[in-house]
């Protein structure tokens, strides 16, 4: 099938799934159709086992999607762009403390005590999974998903602060995470820099991408108020949205934390605005729109991944054990966190909600499809898989319902 096609039968099926969502269950959209994606998938098996001719097609058809890419070289410049701009840069520089100790801090204890678990639980399994290899899942499944945290929390009945410091980490430290990621996949695969050499790039990568999204965001800011007109101010955010994700990668710097820094700023511009109110409207719900449609896209595409990965039922002890451990070291990063900056006295369950909102999706799945091939490849894939659709499912589906009942608690009767 060409690119055309598979977008068009894509497409129809987030089309078609959001339609019956909205007629019925009216589920989370990215809950909805992460289970649209894994039915689909399902449907094919069961075909597949029994006719294999008439599945072959949509096997190959799904199996034409690189997915890696997709999320990573293409869907994450304008999804991290369009959720910075729902951000309160105002409300996330009083909060700075709190999402860059979650952004850096939190990833790396997150990332060890995550590889470290699993070492352990893959041992005692009879499975080999060497150490600096479950130290690669560790980084991978650290960072919150941005993508599938910020679904969540429009649904969730959250104050100010706390869905500041829950958009701010996800945003930020999936480019912290990426960069750990990297470096410790090159010391598994034998090219390892050194532990200062890996804090550098960290350091280097993430203040050179915010500078990076800074300018270009400052540049643009100021070409659109010198106008009033929406389609060159929608056209002006597209371009700087993808130019700095591509410029900061060509430079080697973080393309997510460019794009995070080109939207805050895009997204504060109602403070300062000089548009017409018509073209505020356009810009925000062209930028909604964008978020919604590739959310849902990226969604079904996780659960249709169902049907091309290698999975195998003798990593189903592994998968539970990864999934345990990772929603566990959550807790166990986030709560004294939280303790520490009396989060508790700010909102009824807000520990409890900081730690539960921490998802992760797409773009854990997209960091594991990454990894070169190798006997290690299936089951950090499967590991992987496993984390992804039980935290956008269970945790995506219980996150409104517990904030709600969290928020009804803490009204005075």
């Amino acid at each position: 099938m060409s690119s055309f096609e598979l977008a068009a039968l894509f497409l129809t099926a987030v089309a078609i799934g959001a339609w019956l969502n909205a007629r019925t269950a009216r589920l989370p959209h990215g809950v909805a159709m992460l289970f649209v994606g894994v039915a689909g998938a399902l449907g094919i098996l069961g075909v597949k086992a029994m006719r294999p001719d008439l599945a072959a097609g949509l096997v190959a058809a799904i199996g034409q999607v690189d997915f890696a890419k997709t999320v990573l070289g293409y869907m994450l410049a304008f999804l991290l762009f369009a959720g910075a701009m729902q951000v309160d840069l105002a409300e996330l520089r009083r909060r700075r403390l709190s999402v860059w100790t979650l952004a850096t801090v939190g990833v790396v204890a997150s990332t060890v005590i995550v590889g470290v678990g699993l070492w352990l639980a893959a041992r005692a399994l009879g499975l080999n999974l060497p150490l600096p290899w479950a130290l690669v899942f560790g980084a991978l499944v650290s960072p919150t998903d941005p993508i599938a945290v910020l679904a969540t929390v429009k649904r969730g009945h959250l104050s100010k602060g706390l869905q500041v410091i829950l958009q701010g980490e996800a945003l930020f430290n999936d480019g912290v995470g990426i960069v750990v990621f990297t470096a410790l996949l090159a010391f598994a695969t034998g090219v390892a820099p050194t532990p200062l050499q890996a804090l550098g790039r960290v350091f280097v990568e993430s203040a050179g991408g915010l500078a990076v999204g800074s300018i270009g965001g400052w540049v643009v800011l100021r070409a659109m108020r010198s106008i009033d007109d929406f389609v060159a101010e929608v056209s002006l955010t597209l371009a700087l949205a993808m130019g700095v994700y591509a410029g900061a990668q060509a430079l080697h710097l973080s393309g997510p934390i460019a794009a995070v820094g080109a939207g805050l700023l895009i997204g504060d511009r109602r403070r300062h605005k000089s548009s017409s109110d018509a073209t505020e409207v356009y810009l925000r719900s062209f930028w909604t729109l964008v978020d919604e449609i590739l959310n849902a896209l990226l969604f079904l595409l996780l659960g249709l991944e169902l049907v091309v990965l290698p999975l195998e039922l003798r990593l189903a002890g592994l998968c539970a054990a990864a999934v345990v451990l990772v929603l566990a070291t959550r807790f166990a990063v986030v709560l004294p966190w939280g303790y520490y900056l009396h989060l508790r006295h700010e909102e009824r369950g807000a520990n409890l909600i900081l730690a539960w909102g921490g998802l992760h999706g797409a773009l854990c799945l997209a960091l594991a499809l990454s990894v070169p091939a190798g006997p290690h490849r299936p089951m950090i894939l499967a590991a992987a898989y496993a984390v992804a659709a039980f935290s956008v499912a269970a945790q995506g589906l219980t996150f409104g319902p517990l904030t709600r009942a969290l928020h009804r608690r803490g009204q005075p009767g």
